[in-house]
Formats: structure tokens, sequence, C-alpha cells
């Protein structure tokens, strides 16, 4: 009953407002300035592979792939399947609908995440929605609800649901034990967590990049076999987004709100724009400018839900095993059998096993993260080895209850988040202007700031004189002295702007 009420259609419709707010706001920066954060991030890509992370701050790559560890999961081939199956091919238009608005949401979230992290006394980057509560929104209360339901999501969601998934699917594929692999990823979760977040970005650096350049791979060869149903499970997608059953020539209400509310909710769930769970690992990079940041959440949430999600779809509707009946896991293991033979099930299995065990390192770290704001960084020890003991156990349980846990207490992680989210925008929002001001042939946008004549793109970044520059993009956009002296002090109050 409770879970119903927080994930009902009030905080899911909060939600999408929070990413209007923004798209509108900053004259839909994500569509706009597409050129801009795909080449920020592309381009920082290439620039920190094989890159240690700088002082106090892994790179600002590990930081992405320790966000879509965190994102990229279960969800993504089992979610989508259940999406497809409940909501029907319509319900894939609206969660591009809800991914678009999520941009602008976790462009927000890294925003703000950035502007108020703040470094321990080992000189390492802390942030996230528990921080920009506290020290923007002023509002300490709302900051330890979100770090305790951080803290317990990551036992449930983002633990013992992706083990007991690892263990079902090699159990069903190659027949090992459960509490075999309860033990064996007990172990590797120890030696991962406990060498902090430098050792669990490093494996998700690796780990990321080989799993989804695999897993694209064989979706794009079922693809190319299938191409010639690819216009229609396109239609098949526009037709159900709106309802149109083109069998009885009509338009169903019924239809159409139960694509759009499967659709909305799986966008959510699968890129977490909107919970503030993500920012915790992007505030940890060593990047220094918040918007460029924000730029690498958009990106983000493209790769995780506008690709690996849609292709998934399209694998499912082109291969025709929509309309087997099955669902879940089945469906899309269905899917890669009808091209791949038997070797289409055990690669789905194993692209499960995988992505489960990336969300647990990425839920590791914000689980950690809650407990370091709560306890001051007291608690972590005891925190990584319950974490590991609730993985090890997982894998043995009925999770039902587990998940209808979870999905509570990711709407306690939502509803504060979006709290700050909407009290913060007008920070931002000037923000943003300030960067894009920065840069030649940019206009600010939005409906507060005029556009510069003849501009109409954005164009090669050129940066003012530093004389020039607002005190906010100097204090971002170079290291300073105040950082390292005051630890404790976020980033904004060092620079002087507010205590």
């Amino acid at each position: 009953m409770l879970r119903e009420i927080i994930w009902g259609w009030p905080t899911l419709g909060a939600i999408l407002l929070a990413g209007a707010n923004y798209s509108f706001r900053l004259g839909f920066f994500q569509i706009r300035c597409c050129g801009l954060w795909m080449k920020t991030a592309l381009s920082g890509i290439l620039s920190s592979r094989g890159k240690r992370g700088g002082q106090g701050g892994i790179t600002q790559l590990q930081a992405l792939t320790t966000a879509l560890a965190g994102s990229i999961g279960t969800g993504n081939i089992v979610g989508v399947a259940t999406a497809l199956t409940v909501g029907g091919p319509g319900a894939i238009f609206w969660m591009w609908i809800s991914a678009l608005l999520g941009m602008a949401t976790i462009f927000a979230e890294n925003v703000l995440g950035m502007k108020y992290r703040v470094r321990d006394k080992d000189g390492q980057w802390h942030g996230g929605a528990m921080y920009y509560l506290e020290r923007g929104a002023h509002c300490r209360p709302l900051a330890f609800v979100f770090a305790g339901a951080c803290a317990l999501a990551s036992f449930g969601m983002g633990n013992m649901a992706q083990t007991n998934s690892i263990a079902q699917t090699l159990d069903g594929s190659f027949g090992i034990p459960p509490t075999v692999t309860g033990v064996v990823l007990c172990v590797l979760i120890l030696f991962v967590i406990f060498g902090g977040i430098r050792r669990v970005a490093r494996v998700t650096e690796k780990l990321v990049p080989i799993m989804a350049a695999g897993y694209l791979a064989a979706c794009a060869v079922i693809l190319i076999v299938c191409r010639d149903q690819l216009g229609d499970a396109l239609r098949s997608i526009l037709n159900g987004a709106f309802g149109i059953r083109p069998a009885a020539g009509g338009i169903s209400g019924a239809l159409l709100l139960n694509a759009m509310q499967c659709g909305v909710s799986r966008g959510i769930f699968t890129n977490e724009a909107g919970l503030g769970s993500s920012v915790m690992a992007h505030a940890g990079s060593d990047g220094k400018n918040p918007v460029e940041q924000g730029m690498w959440g958009i990106f983000q949430v493209f790769l995780d839900t506008i690709v690996m999600c849609t292709v998934t779809a399209l694998v499912i509707l082109c291969t025709g095993v929509l309309s087997t009946g099955l669902d879940g896991a089945y469906l899309s293991a269905a899917a890669f059998t009808s091209v791949f033979g038997d070797a289409g099930a055990i690669l789905v299995s194993v692209s499960i096993a995988l992505f489960a065990f990336a969300t647990l390192l990425g839920w590791s770290y914000y689980g950690e993260q809650g407990i370091r704001y709560l306890t001051g960084g007291r608690g972590i020890p005891l925190f990584r080895i319950l974490f590991a003991g609730a993985a090890s156990l997982g894998c043995t349980l009925d999770l039902q209850s587990v998940w209808e846990i979870s999905d509570i207490f990711n709407g306690f992680l939502a509803l504060p988040n979006l709290a700050a989210l909407f009290l913060l925008s007008g920070e931002v929002v000037d923000e943003t202007h300030r960067y894009l001001a920065d840069r030649k042939g940019i206009p600010p946008g939005g409906r507060n700031t005029p556009r510069q004549r003849g501009s109409t793109q954005c164009a090669e970044k050129v940066r003012t004189p530093p004389e020039k520059r607002s005190l906010s993009t100097r204090e971002h956009g170079s290291p300073r002295k105040e950082r390292t002296e005051n630890p404790g002090v976020p980033v904004r109050a060092q620079g002087g702007q507010r205590p």
C-alpha cells in the first residue's frame, strides 16, 4: 500500500515536472547543445583513458562508469522486456520522453553536487543530494532522510535484488549452486569495496565499457539480421504510444495511459534521474566545472536509456517474440535465441550477471556515502562487511518483499531530492548561463535571458580572460588554495559567496 502511494502518479509527475522545469528554463539545453555535451563527454573519455584521478578525486571517465555501473543493470534487459509485456510497444516512446526530461534533471543534480561537494581530511571529494540539501537548501533533516534511505536502499535494490538475479541466472544456465555464487560474490565485493572509491572506479572503468560494448554488438547483429522488421517495430512503438489500434481503426485511452505509465516509470527507474543517486559518483571526480560535469550526466542518461534500453526493445520487437507470452529475462533470452540459437540464452545470462555485478559496485559506493554523511565515516568498515554479507544472503532468498521495500526507500530518495531541485533551480540556471556566456557563439538560452544575435549553435570553446570571469567560473575553473586548507567547508563557501 505504501509503495503504491509513494510511487503513484504524483511522484512520477513530480519527477517529470522537475525535468520539464529545467528543460524550459535552460532552453532545452539537452537538445539545443547536443553537440556540446556529446563532444565534452567523448573528448573527456578519450583524454581520461589510462589516467589516474587527480588529487582528491577519480577521473571523469571513472565517475561516469561508476554512475553507469549503478544505473545499467538488469533493468536494461529484464525491465525493458517487462515494460513491453505490460505496457506494449508504446511504453518505449514514453520511456524516451522521460529520458529526455531526465537529462535535464540529472544535469541539475550534477551541477549542484559539484557546487556543494566537500573535501575530507585525506583530500577526497564527497558530494550528493544530502550535501546540497544541507548546505544549499539549508534543510538538514531532509538531508538525513536522504542519506538514511540511500544506505538502506543500497542493501535492497542495489545489493540483494541484484545478487539474486545473478544466482538464479548462473544456476539456470550453468548449474552453479546459489550458495557457491553467494560465497564468490561476497569475496569479490569485499576485495573491491575495501579499496575505496578508487578501486571501485578502476574496476568499473574496465568492466562497464566491455560489457556494454559486447551487449550492443550482439544486439547490432540481431538488428542487422532482422532489419526488414525495423520499420514495423518503430511504427508499433509510435502507434502504441498514443493508443492507436490499427486493426480497430481507433484510439484506446486505456492503452495510452497504460503505455505512458509503464514507459515513464521504466525510464525513471533505469536512469535514476530524479533519485539523486548517481550524483554521488560524479561529485567524486577531479572535474572542476559544475556545468561540464552536468554534461557527463546527460551523456549517462543518453547511453543508459536512449541507447541501451532502445536496442533491447528493438531486438524483442524485430524478432517477433513479444507475442509468445513470455516475460522478463525469458522474453529477452527468446529474442537472442531466435538468432544465435542456444548461445543466445547463455549470452543473455552472462549479460544479466555482469550488469547486476556492476550495479552492486555502484550502489556499494552510494550506500557508503550515505553512511559517511550519517556517521562522519566511522560506520564505513561495518557497512562494507554487512554489504558483502547481504550480497551472499541475497543469493538464496525470495526477494519479492525486498523489491517492495526497496521501492519505498527509493521513494524516500526521490522526495527530498526533488524538493532541493525545485528550491535550488535558480542556482543551476545561473551557473549554466554564466558558463554558456563564457563561450563564443553560445546563447544563454531559456526564457529569462535574451539570445545573442546570430548565435544559433554551440560553437568551439573560447574562454574570456581570467580577470573578466565571474567568481563562480573562477573558483570552479582552476584549483585554489582555499580548497584544501578548509576541507570541511563546501566549495561555494570556500569561495566566499556564502558562509
